[in-house]
């Protein structure tokens, strides 16, 4: 293959990796098809209920050393951070040792952090240009967003903070007095804070992802309604994805399906530990108050966004699988602490201003995506398994996809993110 050629590519999944590669893939002069049985952008996606958080500084992995020390409590509390259910722990073990391993030393996790950073940086930018060609500039905004704190010592406490000064990243430090000038609704119990510059925000993922689809679809690919169940090889050679609608002949394919990629993979000889890591979110229409910016709470673990449809907070993990019914006292949880940070807030809010999500975030053991040929092809590409950082990398991730499609020399280094590190 030569750089020139042009291929005909099927892009499993309109995720945003999988529609902003569409977009770069198409930029190489490429024939695509889309392949996604939902609407991009819909609710069914993890696009959907994102943070909104375009953070290019979040390049430290979830796990981290010591923190093999808190499962037992896990494991007990169903409302805490990171809740794991019990029924599922023995099919998530080898998924939970890789991660805990992946974080058993401040090099391990110095080691992501690098890694990261290159995939991520200059993130805001790159999807503001893409918003601008999608012709919604409006819904990416480079202004910022904040990271506060109980006190200094909980910051200067945080490794995380201590590895993102080592890979270059900036912030501007903020007092109790500079928090309130900057937020006056948020309680007071957090005296300590920093901004980070570099980053952004996205006012609504779904829509963000619906538009770029639109603009995939106007540049040329074509969209198919369908679900991929596996792919046809002739040797190393791959001459179509199976969908439950019949086969589309290809030369390349590109697997991001998000949490659901486990299979498709597998169904190519690559047993790679993919993992969902559920997320809900709660947001209030119409609320009386809220941030100026975008928040990032230190203590409850969660991120307040305003978004075009109202104030949305994110975070937590529950590890229970693609499957499980959903665990909705979470969402309340998420709820409490948005009213504990902003007091203004009504203690009761009329149900029918209240929306609440779950979704999947398609996650690795190490925190790093999987990018990279697949070992019984270099005809399949793989895009999955970003985690906490799916919509901030999915812009580099669309470029690097195009670039391996056409033989070019990726902008980054691959190899902390090629899929055999786990093989």
């Amino acid at each position: 293959m030569t750089a020139s050629t042009c291929r005909h590519v099927v892009i499993i999944g309109a995720g945003a990796v999988g529609v902003i590669s569409a977009i770069e893939t198409l930029r190489e002069g490429h024939r695509v098809t889309l392949l996604e049985p939902g609407e991009p952008g819909g609710t069914q996606a993890a696009s959907y209920g994102n943070a909104g958080w375009l953070s290019s500084h979040s390049v430290i992995p979830p796990a981290e050393p010591g923190i093999w020390k808190k499962v037992p409590g896990y494991l007990m509390d169903p409302h805490g951070p990171l809740a794991i259910r019990w029924s599922y722990l023995p099919k998530a073990s080898p998924w939970l040792i890789k991660y805990l391993l992946s974080g058993w030393t401040e090099a391990r996790v110095e080691k992501t952090a690098w890694a990261l950073r290159d995939l991520l940086k200059d993130a805001p930018a790159l999807h503001k240009k893409l918003a601008e060609e999608a012709g919604v500039p409006d819904l990416i905004e480079c202004n910022g967003v904040m990271h506060v704190f109980p006190s200094r010592e909980n910051f200067d406490g945080d490794l995380g903070w201590r590895i993102r000064k080592r890979v270059g990243i900036q912030w501007i430090e903020l007092n109790a007095d500079d928090m309130r000038q900057r937020e006056p609704d948020l309680t007071p119990r957090y005296t300590f804070g920093v901004l980070v510059e570099e980053a952004g925000r996205c006012r609504d993922p779904g829509a963000y992802i619906a538009a770029l689809a639109n603009h995939a679809v106007s540049s040329g690919a074509e969209l198919v309604r369908a679900k991929a169940t596996g792919l046809k090889l002739n040797g190393n050679k791959l001459v179509a994805v199976l969908t439950e609608q019949g086969e589309i002949a290809c030369d390349a394919a590109v697997i991001a399906a998000g949490a659901r990629s486990k299979q498709l993979v597998a169904s190519v000889g690559d047993p790679l530990p993919l993992e969902t890591e559920r997320g809900y979110h709660v947001m209030i229409e119409n609320p009386e108050s809220g941030p100026r910016s975008s928040i990032s709470a230190s203590d409850a673990k969660v991120v307040v966004n305003w978004t075009n449809k109202g104030l949305r907070v994110t975070g937590t993990v529950e590890i229970a699988g693609l499957d499980a019914e959903p665990n909705w006292n979470r969402a309340e949880i998420l709820r409490d602490s948005l009213i504990s940070m902003f007091p203004k807030l009504p203690t009761i809010t009329p149900p029918s201003r209240i929306k609440t999500w779950l979704g999947h975030r398609p996650s690795m053991p190490d925190g790093r995506p999987c990018i990279g040929y697949a070992r019984a092809s270099q005809d399949i590409v793989y895009a999955f398994g970003h985690g906490h950082v799916g919509l901030v990398g999915s812009a580099r991730t669309g470029r690097l996809v195009a670039q391996l499609l056409s033989g070019k020399e990726p902008e980054i280094a691959l190899q902390p993110f090629a899929p055999s590190r786990f093989l």
